[in-house]
């Protein structure tokens, strides 16, 4: 095993966060940062021919390899786990830029009270009605404290919309950086059907930009072409905001800031409550350690906390016991897609954008009454243009076709293709005590480690919601004109089959005290200072939006905790 020259700074993970955070660092100080990703290079002009959907959208070029490295799967600690062959209902990204290079753009604010749910839901409720077995905290910050980062995070990215369209939205101290997207026609008849209805639909936050933009790091890139090639593939002129156009260019810049790909990380190095750096193999598998006086884990909510597991850093989540926090606190969202509208005319399905339409947070988080429901909290519910392609999106046909193969199914196939449509429901997930992080016993990767095991399943109060807030929709939907509406339930059991979203939060959760939390609020580890964790592990449980910009604007508020304070003084900076 080989020992590396020592860096100031070793970054796990070069996705959004790793390469923010790197940065930053490398413009703002003098340190030395060594950014180890373990899948391949990338750069923005990779994209520029590469629109192949059966490469990049089904056979998920861009993603994890399952023969490789995957997860175990199971409902309850009583079930045996089995591992997963092929990644479907989330889709972790590898190489440069992550999940970052494939996302569809869609970049809302959180609103304020996600950050307090338990103290908001118990002040106005009652504790008596927050679900038997949950473990929802505070996150121990507020939407306040995070709003200026929140500004500085759209500004890099150049987010398009327009503010004081959404009654619910936190307050903002600026306007978005570029004016909303064109709005599809499908979204447009979203808009005026809502309206009808009395909700409050507003243009969605979109990465994805209106106009060319110049961005406070002298990025400049041109406004998006409508194409429908977003979520799944890297953006081939550059419109959609990701590490490659964003970051990388800067950083290249940077003489102190290296990547290092092909780099696994196995496990962080510590000794007497210090990390020391990291061991990993590299693509021709030979062993390195990297010596470093700060580690920060960045990669993907579930590699964080398997990190942390494999390298025996903090105490093991003990679900019979309540004891340990290291894997606690898993969650997902609760569905997405759910509601599917079939029309009598065209909806030029094949234009659009991942974040191209409009959104209601009419019924998210507590923006209405629960009292007289089985439930609490909400979603946040959208109708995009997001570009529909041939492959993947072909064969929905109406509850009204009976057959599922054949002429009769293939004729109907084709009739629907372009006059069909989904409102997108992204419903809140509380945390609960059965669901969480740990290694399997049985089961490990290429490299002899144990894998993952994932224990998950619904609850009543995720069912009941949306139940509750599709039947909502479904008049939205007839108000539209749709002439057939399907609105399936939550399924009675959580599964890896379906596609919910790739936003999988918790397991190494930010709180105000050791005894309730891995990391403290500045997400830096409350047993090893010189430790910090990036990323959506760090959410308690998760809100029902996008995460990709609150891990921006936590990243920028560590950022700068680091080089105002640590930087110059080592040590707990809560």
């Amino acid at each position: 095993m080989k020992t590396l020259p020592r860096a100031d700074v070793a970054i796990v993970g070069g996705g959004w966060a790793g390469l923010l955070m790197a940065k930053e660092l490398g413009a703002r100080t003098g340190l030395s940062v060594v950014v180890l990703e373990r899948g391949k290079p990338r750069s923005a002009n990779d994209y520029t021919d590469g629109m192949d959907e059966l490469d990049y959208a089904i056979r998920l070029r861009m993603m994890q390899d399952v023969s490789k490295e995957t997860l175990t799967f199971r409902h309850t600690s009583k079930d045996r786990a089995l591992p997963i062959r092929q990644f479907a209902s989330f889709l972790p990204g590898t190489g440069v830029g992550g999940s970052g290079e494939h996302w569809t753009g869609i970049v809302p604010r959180f609103l304020p009270d996600a950050f307090e749910v338990h103290t908001r839901t118990v002040e106005r409720y009652g504790a008596k009605r927050l679900p038997e077995n949950h473990s929802i905290q505070d996150w121990g910050i507020t939407y306040a404290e995070l709003e200026p980062f929140y500004t500085r995070a759209e500004r890099l990215l150049g987010v398009s919309g327009k503010m004081g369209l959404d009654p619910f939205e936190g307050p903002r101290s600026a306007e978005y950086p570029t004016p909303p997207v064109k709005m599809g026609y499908f979204p447009s008849l979203f808009v005026t059907a809502a309206r009808s209805l009395g909700y409050h639909p507003a243009p969605t936050a979109s990465a994805n930009l209106s106009t060319p933009y110049r961005n406070p790091d002298g990025i400049i890139r041109p406004a998006c072409q409508y194409c429908g090639y977003c979520e799944r593939f890297g953006c081939m002129v550059g419109a959609k905001a990701q590490p490659t156009n964003t970051l990388l260019p800067v950083i290249a810049r940077q003489k102190n800031v290296t990547i290092r790909t092909g780099a696994n990380v196995r496990r962080v190095l510590h000794k007497d409550g210090k990390a020391t750096g990291v061991q990993y193999r590299d693509a021709s598998g030979e062993e390195f350690v990297q010596p470093a006086g700060v580690v920060m884990l960045a990669s993907w909510t579930l590699n964080n906390t398997r990190l942390l597991l494999l390298s025996k850093i903090g105490e093991p989540y003990d679900p019979a016991t309540g004891k340990g926090h290291v894997g606690r606190n898993l969650t997902h969202q609760s569905q997405s897609r759910a509601v599917t509208l079939f029309f009598d005319r065209p909806l030029n399905r094949f234009m659009g954008a991942g974040a191209n339409g409009a959104n209601i947070r009419d019924l998210d988080g507590d923006c209405f009454d629960h009292g007289p429901l089985d439930f609490v909290r909400g979603a946040f519910i959208v109708a995009h243009a997001l570009g529909f392609r041939p492959i993947a999106n072909f064969g929905v046909v109406p509850p009204s076709v009976k057959t599922n193969w054949g002429a009769e199914w293939k004729k109907a196939a084709i009739e629907a293709f372009d006059c069909t449509a989904n409102m997108g429901i992204s419903g809140e997930h509380l945390a609960y005590r059965t669901n969480y992080l740990d290694l399997d016993p049985t089961y490990r990767d290429a490299n002899g480690d144990p894998l993952l095991r994932m224990t998950m399943d619904w609850n009543d109060n995720e069912r009941n919601m949306i139940r509750y807030v599709s039947a909502k929709m479904a008049e939205v939907g007839r108000a539209m004109g749709a002439r057939e509406v399907l609105t399936p339930p939550l399924a009675r059991r959580y599964d890896v089959v379906t596609y919910k979203s790739t936003h999988l939060q918790g397991g190494t959760i930010m709180g105000t005290s050791p005894a309730n939390s891995v990391l403290n609020t500045w997400l830096q580890h409350w047993q090893m200072s010189n430790l910090f964790v990036l990323g959506g592990s760090s959410f308690p449980q998760n809100p029902s939006g996008n995460p990709t910009l609150t891990i921006l604007a936590q990243t920028l508020r560590t950022a700068d905790a680091i080089v105002n304070r640590y930087a110059k003084r080592p040590g707990p900076l809560a």
